[in-house]
């Protein structure tokens, strides 16, 4: 078996050191998993012309990804615990390469949606094995908080530098590049992890892999995010949408039936008695809902009402990514002072407020300098919370359900971004119809101001959601139902 850390002060400087270059490791990784959700955005028109793409349809290169993450995130947990942590990150990057060679190979539309598809496999896979090799190999405590604000920079700056990054790659290489990209950088994470990253302890004891629970739970979560994310596309009444959101109830019905009879569950519900994760996983759906969508409509109004290219579209995201970097830093910092409930307050405090000032950026007239004070002031805000979020789904779980628990906040952040990306395209669509020219600008800005007003709504609801976290402060001990728990995984 891998050693285990020892406690603060203890640790030796070369484990110190191999803890270091673990961390960078799982921080690269979290990258390219934030990168891969906003990468495509910029290139899309790109890829719809030289494929042959109705405009209709480009959307199903994002939504091939977001609807196979979504769907294998609880999946990807449970075999993170089963199977070894190091091996199904392993894994995931291979997946990653291979996929992103086969979509920027692409001749047509059914492979890169295919390639998009097999990368969110790889995504859900990564995600949960990710969190767990932190929250495994870093001790309960500041140490821990400090990790997750290094890999929580790393991913919450990912998802505005994917604009960046396909911009500059879009505009100088082509749209391909946006998948190159991943091969090389993928591929040498994945090497790099064999010889920082612990080995996975062997097995002492026979577990079994839920296999009903799993087929249940994946199909019926995949059925679930293919309808939030299809029905602004196809129409909430067609048959399609229909069939899946009915079909994706019924499974996940069948997943809660098996998993209260099983003897060892993918998804133990006991795990929800644990408040801290409880409150983590609601916090993480309100956060994709409404600062997880602002970089989609920042690119509708950047590209579509003021015709920015894709290398300027992503240049205009380099300002709030260093402000959400700065952010997850601070959220770090504020945790561990006055603890995670307060750093969440605070920090859906900020966002608010940066998230009102920048809706009246959302205008046909203004220029980016209007949209510049919301951009920092809500970036910062999304920093902090990201950070506390993960701080507050982690505490209190044992290390040998670390994969799970991690796989139900990443599911909770992905049906989040669906359901928040479905919800808000479809009030943004009001009052566009029959407009063209300089009339839909104006009626595109003007239904995106209502939308960015509304997600600052969403985040006083997170903010509400934050004040069910146990009023601890930093440093303080876990409570009764956690010593149960970790007492369960010592005995």
């Amino acid at each position: 078996m891998s050693a285990t850390p020892a406690p603060t002060g203890e640790t030796t400087g070369s484990a110190t050191q191999r803890l270091g270059w673990t961390l960078a490791v799982l921080a690269l990784a979290q990258l390219i998993f934030a990168l891969d959700l906003n990468i495509v955005f910029v290139a899309l028109p790109e890829i719809g012309s030289d494929l042959g793409f109705p405009g209709q349809t480009q959307q199903l290169v994002v939504s091939a990804y977001v609807v196979f993450a979504g769907g294998f995130l609880l999946f990807g947990g449970r075999a993170a615990d089963l199977m070894g942590r190091r091996r199904i990150f392993v894994l995931a990057l291979a997946l990653y390469a291979v996929s992103s060679l086969a979509g920027g190979l692409a001749s047509s539309p059914a492979v890169i949606i295919a390639a998009r598809a097999v990368q969110g496999i790889g995504g859900a896979l990564l995600l949960p094995s990710t969190l767990s090799l932190i929250n495994t190999l870093f001790p309960e405590g500041p140490r821990r908080d400090r990790a997750l604000a290094v890999w929580g920079g790393a991913g919450a700056s990912g998802l505005t530098i994917g604009a960046l990054l396909g911009g500059l790659l879009t505009e100088n290489l082509g749209w391909p590049a946006v998948f190159f990209v991943n091969v090389p950088i993928a591929g040498l994470v994945a090497l790099a992890a064999l010889f920082v990253i612990p080995r996975d302890p062997a097995r002492t004891g026979r577990r079994r892999f839920d296999l009903p629970g799993a087929l249940s739970v994946t199909a019926g979560a995949t059925l679930l995010v293919f309808g939030l994310v299809e029905g602004p596309e196809l129409g909430w009444g067609d048959p399609l949408v229909i069939g899946a959101l009915v079909t994706a109830g019924a499974l996940l019905v069948v997943f809660a039936v098996v998993e209260t009879r099983s003897a060892d569950p993918l998804l133990p519900f006991r795990l929800f008695g644990n408040r801290s994760l409880t409150v983590g996983m609601t916090v993480t759906f309100v956060y994709m809902a409404t600062f997880g969508v602002l970089p989609y409509f920042l690119t509708v109004l950047m590209q579509s009402v003021h015709g920015y290219t894709a290398l300027q579209t992503g240049l205009a995201f380099l300002v709030p990514s260093l402000a959400i970097a700065t952010g997850t830093q601070l959220g770090e910092r504020l945790t561990t002072r006055i603890g995670t409930r307060r750093t969440l307050l605070i920090g859906f405090v900020i966002g608010t407020v940066g998230t009102v000032t920048l809706a009246f950026g959302f205008d046909a007239d203004a220029g980016y300098g209007t949209l510049l004070p919301g951009l920092v002031v809500s970036g910062v805000g999304q920093g902090i919370v990201w950070t506390a979020m993960w701080i507050a789904a982690a505490t209190g779980t044992a290390p040998h359900e670390q994969g799970v628990a991690n796989g139900i906040a990443s599911t909770s952040l992905n049906l989040g971004n669906a359901i928040g990306l479905a919800v808000f395209t479809a009030v943004a669509e009001v009052g566009t119809e029959h407009t063209a020219g300089v009339a839909l600008h104006a009626a595109i800005a003007d239904s995106q101001f209502v939308v960015v007003l509304l997600t600052a709504a969403g985040m006083i609801i997170g903010l509400l959601v934050a004040l069910g976290l146990p009023r601890r402060t930093a440093g303080t001990k876990p409570g009764p139902s956690d010593d149960r728990a970790l007492a369960r995984d010592a005995g």
